[in-house]
C-alpha cells in the first residue's frame, strides 16, 4: 500500500531477487518515460523503494504522483 507523508508518496517493493527487482524497475522506467514523471528511488538487492513527488509543483503530491503509483501498481 502506498503511503503519504512529508508531501511525498512511497511504497517498498520486496521481489525474490536483484532480478525481478531490476526487470520491475525497467518496466517502472518506461512507464514513468510515457507519463513525462520520473520517481525518486532506490534499490537493494530484491528491494525496491519508490518515492513520487511533483518537483515542479514545489514538491508535493499531485493526481500526476497518484495516477504513477497506480501504472506502477499495474505492472505487478
Amino acid at each position: 500500500m502506498w503511503k503519504e507523508e512529508n508531501n511525498t508518496l512511497s511504497k517498498k517493493f520486496t521481489f525474490n531477487n536483484f532480478s525481478e527487482a531490476f526487470g520491475f524497475m525497467a518496466r517502472v522506467a518506461l512507464v514513468a518515460e510515457q507519463m513525462n514523471h520520473h520517481p525518486n528511488w532506490s534499490n537493494v538487492y530484491n528491494v525496491v523503494e519508490v518515492s513520487l513527488c511533483t518537483h515542479d509543483a514545489g514538491n508535493i503530491v499531485t493526481e500526476k504522483d497518484r495516477a504513477l503509483a497506480k501504472a506502477i501498481d499495474n505492472l505487478l
